[in-house]
């Protein structure tokens, strides 16, 4: 999480941002402006920005590949391969920003190489949560508790045998 003048900006990777307990650790550290980039696309991941967006009372931004088969150099052996038959946008993009009441406020983008721009509102960063705030007064910590572990966890370690 990082303070800024726009506001309190955090991010989820990908489809990291289906993970209930990871968006809610972001709610609960005051995420304001949520970073969403992804490879999805299509209707259930709109849905799921304007989910979020409601849901955390946020701004979610998210970015998404849009890329169409002229993109790919006839050269590169991969193109006819994987995308044999495929001809135009084989992914659509749908980039877009959502205000914290769930809203569109630029895109979805679909099918387009183009930046999307959205005007940011301080007071609806603020405002919205005062209805729902699924990390503050409607979170019942006196039922629910959530333990985040952020020290460094190595993918592997050796277990060492103290027999020998």
């Amino acid at each position: 999480m990082y303070d800024t003048q726009l506001g309190k900006i955090g991010g989820l990777i990908c489809w990291e941002n289906y993970m209930p307990l990871a968006r809610y650790a972001m709610y609960s550290w005051g995420v304001q402006i949520l970073l969403a980039p992804t490879w999805d696309e299509g209707e259930p991941w709109l849905s799921t920005l304007r989910h979020i967006g409601k849901e955390g009372r946020c701004y979610v931004v998210s970015c998404s590949i849009a890329m169409h088969t002229d993109h790919i150099p006839d050269e590169f052996s991969f193109k006819q391969a994987c995308y044999a038959g495929t001809d135009g946008w084989f992914k659509k993009g749908d980039t877009a920003v959502v205000d914290p009441d769930g809203r569109f406020v630029a895109g979805p983008l679909r099918e387009k190489e183009e930046i999307v721009y959205a005007d940011l509102s301080q007071e609806a960063m603020r405002g919205p949560k005062w209805k729902l705030d699924v990390a503050g007064h409607y979170a019942r910590p006196d039922v629910f508790r959530l333990t985040v572990n952020k020290s460094p966890r190595p993918m592997l370690e050796l277990e060492r045998d103290d027999t020998r």
